[in-house]
């Protein structure tokens, strides 16, 4: 099997490496394996242009991308849209596609499992043909992000005191506004402050992500309009992992969704996988697409390795 790593180099982790010396152990490690890897480090400026010559020029068997969910995001549009395996090599702040594929978060330890690992089809998602792997976000995610970037940061700590900052700026002022679900034929009106999607419902652990990436449906979450203190019990039940009891938070699951914005804002935006997008349509359909991804993962019939 061969490897196509495209490595962003600005990526959270890769920042602090001598690349080139990651790139000399990826080699021994799959070549180990009886495995061929072209290690392809390159800037942010230039990682999806990379991927997609990774990727259509038909080189390699597996298109691995190592950064964040920023990164990986991209990578799986590309694998999917190009019929690609796609590998995910963890480098960024909160890598939630690998927590989801249970790829290791430390380096090496991820290059071992995968160069050892298999290959498997796994659900992806769409909004409006846009694919996502981790969440689709409407309301207080997108704001949150946007303010944000006022913020300067170098590196992950930076980026998630930056994020902290953010979000409490937001919670004086959170967002309301209209919106209809249309699920299975039903519409259901709704005020809400935030609209969150996911490629397949998360579990129970504090960070929001599947533990399980084929079970072909979509994890809805609605929270309901609220004013700032009860956004405050709302992000603290988040952080003690106990969001599933709070009241003020609708949780469904889905195949398809509707979703029709009767007042949409012209400077409306969306997140996709922690990327800031523009919404700019009044309707948007989202849908899960059941194992139509490849993905190289950890073998499921050895002990998973540390994920730190």
């Amino acid at each position: 099997m061969k490897i196509i790593a495209v490595l962003n180099r600005e990526g959270g982790t890769f920042r602090s490496l001598d690349i080139e010396r990651f790139c000399a152990s990826a080699t021994e490690i799959f070549t180990r394996q009886g495995h061929e890897i072209d290690c392809r480090p390159t800037s942010a400026e230039n990682i999806v242009a990379a991927l997609e010559q990774a990727a259509t020029k038909g080189d390699g068997d597996v298109l691995m991308a190592g950064g964040g969910d920023g990164t990986v995001s991209a990578a799986a549009e590309i694998a999917w849209k190009t019929d690609t395996a796609l590998a995910v090599l963890p480098a960024g702040t909160m890598n939630l596609f690998a927590r989801s594929l249970k790829v290791p978060l430390a380096l090496t330890a991820a290059l071992e499992a995968l160069a050892s690992g298999e290959i498997r089809n796994v659900d992806i998602a769409t909004a409006n043909g846009r694919p996502f792997v981790h969440q689709f976000a409407i309301g207080f995610h997108p704001r949150m992000v946007r303010v944000r970037k006022n913020f300067r940061y170098e590196s992950r700590l930076g980026k998630m005191l930056a994020s902290v900052r953010a979000i409490r700026m937001v919670i004086n002022d959170p967002p309301s506004f209209p919106v209809e679900l249309t699920i299975a034929g039903k519409t259901m009106p709704r005020n809400v402050s935030a609209l969150a999607f996911s490629n397949n419902p998360y579990g129970d652990a504090p960070l929001p992500y599947a533990p399980d990436v084929e079970t072909g449906y979509l994890g809805v979450y609605v929270a309901r309009a609220l004013p700032s203190e009860n956004y405050i019990r709302l992000m603290a039940d988040i952080l003690l992992g106990r969001w599933r009891r709070n009241k003020d938070i609708e949780e469904m699951t889905a195949r398809e969704v509707t979703l029709r914005f009767p007042r949409l804002r012209r400077n409306a935006n969306a997140v996709v996988d922690g990327e800031l997008v523009p919404l700019e349509d009044e309707i948007v359909e989202i849908v899960i697409h059941p194992g139509s991804l490849k993905v190289l993962v950890p073998r499921s019939d050895v002990p998973e390795l540390p994920k730190t």
